[in-house]
């Protein structure tokens, strides 16, 4: 997409027409912390005056949906039936491809009440789990890596899926905590045994789900965040535009290093710059 304004020799730095639908990261892209990052307040605005749809996916399971529907209306953001998480992603595979299959779920509660509501075992007994389902989780101790080593080798009969692949997860007052990936890493190398399945971005289920509730075509659509490995990958996974903005996790730096294919359609100072100029 062609723009006048440019940040150095990279992609656009302004949309130039709107798109038929909008997907939002949250962490670094919305918000940070309790704030909403600069320009969020401007842009919803202009969607909700222009009836643009849009819907927010995120990676990060540690919240319901509801939990987060309630947030970011708190924050004014109008969200009710707009959230998509990566623990919808993991249920939503398992009630399609595994309907029966007993988990086990390194995560905090939100991912394990998600489960629950949608009909699906949980079990700490390694004879019985058929899926080790990694995911964020501050209470990450031995005793919950050894289950998911007896159940994966011992018992020989589990898989090892994760709900994302984040490295950490932004705070506001500092970088970052682990992720999902420090569970993943932990459990593939006492097991040798690869993950099969991640669920959250760059896979491209959290905005095929969401375009299915907004009832719109992935293709025409853009989606926006702050990581190029996450949300961007997703974009191009998923075959739609991505805008990368500048106000949380990539860097100009990483864009203008990455191939020309692996960049996102628009590079954005703030998030406001998706309304066109």
């Amino acid at each position: 997409m062609p723009a006048p304004e440019t940040i150095l020799e990279g992609p656009p730095s302004q949309a130039t027409q709107p798109y038929e639908a909008y997907f939002f990261d949250l962490d670094g892209t919305i918000y940070l912390g309790d704030k909403l990052l600069p320009g969020v307040v401007e842009l919803f605005k202009w969607l909700v005056d222009n009836a643009l749809p849009y819907a927010f996916v995120t990676n990060n399971p540690t919240k319901t949906v509801a939990e987060y529907e309630q947030r970011l209306e708190e924050l004014g953001l109008q969200a009710k039936g707009r959230v998509v998480t990566s623990a919808t992603a993991t249920a939503r595979w398992l009630t399609t491809h595994r309907k029966g299959a007993v988990v086990y779920a390194i995560s905090e509660p939100p991912l394990q009440q998600t489960l629950r509501e949608a009909g699906i075992e949980i079990s700490e007994d390694p004879a019985k789990i058929d899926i080790v389902i990694a995911s964020f989780d501050r209470s990450f101790d031995f005793a919950k890596l050894d289950i998911a080593f007896r159940a994966i080798v011992e018992e020989d009969r589990a898989i090892l899926v994760a709900t994302n692949p984040d490295r950490y997860c932004p705070m506001e007052h500092r970088l970052g905590v682990p992720d999902a990936a420090a569970i993943i890493g932990a459990i593939e190398g006492c097991t040798q045994v690869k993950c099969a399945h991640v669920f959250g971005k760059p896979a491209p289920a959290l905005v095929e789900i969401a375009a299915e509730i907004l009832g719109v075509t992935v293709a025409n659509s853009v989606m926006v965040g702050d990581r190029l490995y996450t949300d961007i990958a997703m974009a191009i996974n998923a075959g739609m535009d991505g805008a990368l903005v500048l106000t949380g996790d990539s860097n100009l730096a990483e864009v203008l290093a990455s191939e020309k294919q692996d960049r996102p359609q628009l590079c954005l100072a703030t998030i406001d710059k998706l309304i066109p100029k």
